[in-house]
């Protein structure tokens, strides 16, 4: 992945190969997705490598190559090992989507370790090992894009919800670390910061009327659930060589939530 100057912003993905962890469901879905559109080949990061052959076969009918890999981000082996497949069966790995994440619901006062536990190994343990992974390839190629997912969370306190929002606050101030250390190598480290969005993680709490009620309430700009695809938007955009100035930074995408 070269820079180029050039009088037309380019957003196209023709030719790159992505990485996107916990790509089976969700966002991590419609990013895979996202990317294969823009041209990009992608391997799909998932926690059961059989989770996911309605995507892969989407993602085929685009044109473009789908390749399902092993990779439980819990388990540094296998995060070591689905980066350096991706980047041999493509040839080289241009983008890293860190979207792999969870949470609890817990008041702070009744938190056990295990949830904390759970929270950081997945949220920013899962997300530096898998960054530094790639980075060792790209560091080679001399280039790369890694997006990392913050959350709206990680700068509003949500009743609850305290080490998830800590450790979303964590990831964005990692990746400023991250793009400052790697940006001789021609990496770029963003992030994204979604407010509530449609998917199965978040069926069940939108699914309360009151919840619902106050979380688009919440949403103080545009008043409306998320959907999928408008953050894959943003993540295809960081990867393309539209957004090649910008690294170290945290797109919120969050309706206008953080502008009250």
């Amino acid at each position: 992945m070269t820079t180029t100057t050039t009088t037309k912003p380019n957003f196209a993905l023709t030719g790159q190969a992505a990485l996107v962890t916990g790509a089976a469901r969700g966002l991590g879905r419609a990013i895979s997705l996202a990317l294969a559109a823009a041209g990009a080949d992608v391997a799909l990061g998932l926690r059961d490598v059989n989770s996911a052959t309605d995507l892969a076969a989407e993602i085929e009918a685009l044109g473009r190559h789908a390749l399902p890999l092993q990779m439980d981000v819990t388990k540094l082996d296998q995060i070591s090992r689905a980066v350096e497949t991706a980047s041999t069966e493509f040839g080289k790995l241009d983008i890293l989507v860190n979207n792999a994440g969870n949470g609890f619901t817990n008041l702070a006062i009744d938190i056990p370790e295990a949830e904390f536990d759970a929270t950081l190994n997945i949220n920013l343990k899962a997300t530096f090992f898998a960054a530094q992974a790639a980075a060792k390839m790209m560091v080679r190629q001399n280039s790369g894009r890694i997006i990392n997912m913050s959350s709206q969370a990680g700068f509003a306190a949500l009743p609850t919800e305290s080490i998830y929002c800590a450790s979303k606050a964590a990831v964005s101030h990692l990746t400023k670390c991250l793009a400052v250390e790697w940006g001789k190598y021609n990496i770029t480290v963003n992030a994204v910061a979604p407010t509530f969005i449609k998917t199965p993680g978040t069926e069940q709490a939108l699914a309360d009327p009151a919840f619902r009620a106050d979380v688009i309430e919440r949403i103080a700009g545009l008043h409306r659930i998320g959907e999928p695809v408008e953050v894959a938007g943003t993540v295809v955009f960081l990867a393309s060589p539209a957004a090649s100035l910008i690294t170290g930074h945290t797109i919120l995408i969050d309706g206008g939530w953080t502008a009250r």
